[in-house]
């Protein structure tokens, strides 16, 4: 099952999701001349209310909720 911990967000205001912890990921990009600069790939963070609480969540977590809840409002 999901298990959901929920970080609030008064305290976490850094780019990480509140629900699946995923992270910024550091890289390199390459010049024409192959010099290489460090670089930051960052989560696509949307903020949503559920349950009366907005928090912020990937757009990849939230799309999986979506599918889901669409999953379990078909099973009766």
């Amino acid at each position: 099952m999901l298990r959901i911990t929920f970080i609030p967000l008064t305290i976490c205001m850094s780019r990480i999701c509140q629900l699946s912890g995923k992270g910024p990921l550091f890289g390199n990009s390459r010049s024409h001349s192959n010099i290489a600069t460090r670089r930051r790939q960052n989560v696509n963070l949307q903020t949503v209310k559920i349950g009366g609480k907005r928090i912020r969540i990937a757009a990849r977590t939230l799309r999986t909720l979506k599918k889901m809840a669409n999953s379990t409002k078909g099973e009766k």
